[in-house]
């Protein structure tokens, strides 16, 4: 597993919005999610019935981009990995209840155990630029 350095770190915990990539029949699917970084790790929350969750079944391959763009100061995360589904258990209802106190949305619409998944991205590379390093 990847480490991210201290100042990468910081600046994933003070985002909200990222990118995932995923595949389908070689087919590219990039769309805008919620995450939190904890522990080192990326948690995505994502439904059963979406194309991510469709992809990741057959393909645990993906990407994930965090940034903030403006004119001259571009900052970002990039990272590429693999996908663990996180769908009960322990780690499920940590993670959840950062989700809950971090995001009105998840204490608007709440969810329990296996009603709808957290990507748990496993980074195996990643590069960076603009974070003052």
């Amino acid at each position: 597993m990847t480490k991210f350095t201290k100042i990468e770190e910081e600046f994933l915990q003070a985002i909200e919005e990222a990118r995932i990539a995923t595949t389908h029949n070689d087919i590219p699917h990039v769309k805008p999610v919620s995450f939190i970084y904890h522990g080192g790790v990326i948690f995505i929350a994502t439904d059963y019935q979406t194309r991510t969750f469709k992809n990741l079944k057959t393909n645990p391959k993906v990407a994930v981009v965090i940034d903030v763009y403006e004119s001259g100061k571009h900052r970002a995360v990039c990272i590429q990995g693999k996908v663990e589904m996180l769908e009960k258990g322990q780690e499920f209802l940590q993670i959840y209840k950062i989700f809950e106190k971090k995001f009105v949305w998840v204490r608007n619409e709440p969810w329990k155990e296996n009603e709808a998944p957290f990507l748990k991205i496993i980074a195996a590379n990643k590069t960076s630029w603009g974070l003052n390093q």
